[in-house]
């Protein structure tokens, strides 16, 4: 039963309340509120208009009664809306319904948005035509665990309208997110308009198709996906020839702040510099170094901080930043810098003297100090990714954490007094390809780094999750990839360590898809339990796929074939004697498809061990260096070095450039069906007796994959590949026997191939 109750249920169990964020305190009474034409909004203070005239928009939308605003009503059937000072925690609220009236008092008008968005999810996501709403009876006390909980969203890399920014920010709202993270410039692309350089969106904001949009465009066609189309809306011919884009006027964006301060969101803007900020470069070549746009290994080349005027430059364009956006925090980006050119460039060899810095490392800090200078002459705090961190960090900065293995980077940021904002790349990257593990992994992440002091973790501002654009052309595609996560994100942020367990979640948030259902959100469904890459079976087995959203049907096909609407929907249980390879589709109840599964059930017999006997556990790992794409490269490129693990790790002294091979043999003790589980960030790939058991290649964020294998007791030869492409990944293989039992990989069961005999 979802949170919204309607005609006909009079009493409700904590069960039925599926609120997500979970309230601090919730209590379930009988008797329920009934909502009707007749309902009005009341509130006694001026500073709550706004506030009150959101909420009747928000009823007006969900129910379709349009309830009357009154500054004097004390009794009636009525919503009380008011300021309580003595709640004194910011954002703290109590919301108490029953069968007379709506109290809902807030430590400020913010808090009050925050009460506003829980009776949000009592009520019908969509007006259905119902003449009374009856919401239950509860008593909620409720404040945040964090301040900021955040929502980043990149629109240089492929560019999304105002209107699609407004459903992002009602997204949002609903689940009590409060900061919005805007990323408007990057090399692809500039997309605020700036009066006095105008070519940055005439220009700027526009390009021939890049690397990124023919992926997705043949994304759109080998997975018959239209998500991964690039929208016609964005394209246009110029001169005959077909550009991308697009960009907000500084109206555009005055609009979007608006909305966003309705819901209680806060805008951050963010403008890249030195680095990503080739989009500029393009129009205005005289900022770089040499006069023109250049790229380095992995990386553009950066503006040249040794020259005066492009410093005024890039205080010119946060001079309009900071008229435009009202909040006083602003995002300069200095992340990603390529500093080969400032090595080569005269004017940067001639800053680094003049201002008596030691490298380049110390001048990409000088410019970081000089902008963070000019932010607070005009009242604006600076915030900037981790990088901020390596040439010296300037006093006061903001930390914006995302590189999962610069581990000393929150615990070096807090030490100096300086705030920081959590966006662990492992699991708060939701433009990562998601797996079956993806949301439990995020929902009981602890995101603050173990260590911190109690003085440290007070500089800890909150949470965030970034969804970086490259390979998300489309709203829809956007929905996708952020839907569910952003359920799971939105506890942790509202309920820091003391959200509930992992099952308590995942039985609040199946309700909620019928809300998304409704809205027509483009979700993710959820993945089908046990569904493996390779699953092994003896003589026959059953195929079961009981999805846990019983209105997603499943499509499949057998020939290798995109699968369809039309193609076969799975109904019931069904027997397999052969191997055979699925494709697989769920589709949501409006008819959209979600993106495909792969999975190959393979008829095997019980595999024979080694007849070797070995003298030396543990695996040899080799490792290539070398930027890698595919597990297939590591070994076409010369060996760096050799070690010898006990267990499957990154040895020690491996650079971030890497590709690793492990061979050697795995011991088990029994004949059966095991169940191998691979994650990774980026590829991976696992051979057991030469056969392939789980694929997870490609670059990729951290993903984990399961295969299967029937093995008789004894040795099995072990091949496992794995590449890294940023120093930032993980690897990880566990095993588990046919009763899901965890067998530890080390100790017994691994073997080096040099010891046998």
């Amino acid at each position: 039963m979802l949170a919204f109750i309607v005609a006909g249920c009079q009493t409700h169990t904590q069960k039925e309340i599926n609120l997500i964020p979970q309230p601090t305190e919730l209590i379930v009474k009988d008797g329920t509120f009934t909502l009707d034409a007749n309902t009005r909004i009341v509130y006694n203070k001026k500073e709550l208009a706004e506030a009150a005239g959101y909420l009747q928009k928000a009823v007006k939308k969900q129910t379709g009664h349009s309830l009357a605003l009154d500054e004097t009503a004390t009794t009636g059937n009525n919503i009380f809306m008011t300021i309580n000072p003595d709640l004194g925690s910011k954002d703290k609220y109590t919301l108490a319904i029953d069968g007379n009236e709506i109290r809902l008092a807030g430590s400020n008008p913010r808090a009050v948005v925050q009460g506003i968005q829980t009776i949000r999810q009592f009520l019908p996501p969509i007006d259905n035509g119902t003449m009374r709403v009856l919401l239950p009876a509860v008593s909620i006390t409720d404040e945040p665990a964090w301040e900021w909980r955040g929502m980043m969203m990149d629109v240089a890399r492929h560019f999304f309208d105002k209107e699609e920014v407004k459903r992002f920010l009602d997204m949002m709202a609903i689940y009590k997110f409060n900061k919005f993270h805007w990323h408007l410039t990057d090399d692809q692309g500039w997309r605020v308009e700036i009066k006095k350089y105008p070519l940055l969106t005439e220009q700027g904001g526009w390009r021939t198709f890049n690397k990124h949009d023919r992926t997705c465009m043949a994304l759109a066609k080998e997975e018959d996906n239209p998500d991964y189309e690039l929208p016609q809306k964005r394209l246009r011919n110029e001169n005959d020839t077909i550009e991308y884009g697009g960009f907000y006027t500084q109206e555009d964006i005055r609009e979007i702040i608006a909305y966003a301060a309705e819901r209680g969101i806060d805008v951050i803007p963010e403008i890249d510099m030195p680095g990503h900020f080739s989009s500029a470069i393009q129009v205005y070549p005289e900022l770089s170094c040499f006069n023109r746009t250049s790229w380095g290994e992995l990386f553009s080349a950066p503006i040249c901080p040794g020259k005066d005027h492009t410093i005024s430059f890039c205080k010119d364009i946060f001079t309009e930043i900071f008229e435009l956006f009202p909040y006083e925090y602003v995002h300069m980006g200095a992340d990603e810098v390529d500093m080969d050119n400032w090595i080569k460039c005269p004017h940067c060899q001639a800053r680094i003297r003049k201002e008596k810095l030691k490298n380049e490392k110390e001048l990409h800090s000088w410019f970081v100090r000089e902008m963070k200078g000019f932010f607070e002459e005009n009242g604006k705090k600076l915030i900037g990714w981790d990088e901020i961190i390596d040439g010296g960090l300037p006093e006061g900065a903001v930390v914006m954490w995302w590189r999962t293995w610069s581990k000393d980077a929150v615990h070096t940021a807090t030490a100096k007094g300086s705030e920081v904002i959590l966006t662990p790349n492992s699991h708060n990257y939701f433009d990562y390809k998601q797996d079956y593990s993806t949301l439990r992994k995020l929902y009981e992440f602890d995101p603050v780094p173990a260590g911190l002091t109690a003085e440290q973790k007070t500089f800890v501002k909150g949470v965030q999750a970034n969804c970086w654009a490259e390979y998300i052309p489309s709203y829809q595609r956007l929905e996708y990839l952020i839907m569910p996560r952003m359920f799971a994100l939105s506890e942790v942020a509202w309920r820091g360590e003391n959200r509930e367990d992992w099952d308590n979640f995942y039985q609040r948030m199946i309700p909620h898809f019928s809300r998304l259902d409704s809205m027509e959100v483009n979700y993710r469904p959820l993945d089908l339990p046990d569904l493996h890459t390779v699953s092994a079976f003896i003589g026959s087995t059953q195929v079961v796929w009981n999805h846990p959203l019983p209105e997603v049907s499943i499509h499949y096909t057998t020939d290798g074939t995109m699968p369809t609407r039309e193609s076969k929907r799975y109904e019931e249980p069904f027997t397999l004697s052969e191997t055979t390879d699925f494709i697989l589709r769920f589709y949501r109840p409006n008819g959209t498809a979600s993106g495909i599964e792969k999975t190959t059930y393979r008829k095997e017999e019980y595999q024979a061990g080694s007849n070797l006997s070995f003298t030396e556990k543990g695996l040899k790992c080799v490792w290539h260096e070398g930027i890698f794409s595919k597990c297939n490269e590591i070994e076409s490129v010369p060996a760096i070095e050799t070690y010898h693990v006990e267990h499957i790790l990154i040895p020690e002294g491996v650079g971030g450039k890497r590709g690793l091979v492990y061979t050697g043999f795995i011991k088990v003790d029994k004949d059966d069906i095991y169940t191998f589980i691979l994650g990774s960030d980026d590829g991976s790939m696992l051979y057991i007796n030469d056969d392939r058991v789980v694929d997870n290649d490609g670059a990729h964020g951290p993903v984990t994959l399961s295969g299967q294998k029937a093995l008789s007791a004894g040795y099995h030869e072990i091949k496992l590949y794995y590449f890294d492409r940023n120093n930032g990944g993980f690897i990880d293989l566990e095993l588990q026997d046919s009763e899901g039992n965890n067998i530890e990989l080390s100790g017994e069961r691994l073997w080096s191939p040099d010891s046998s005999k």
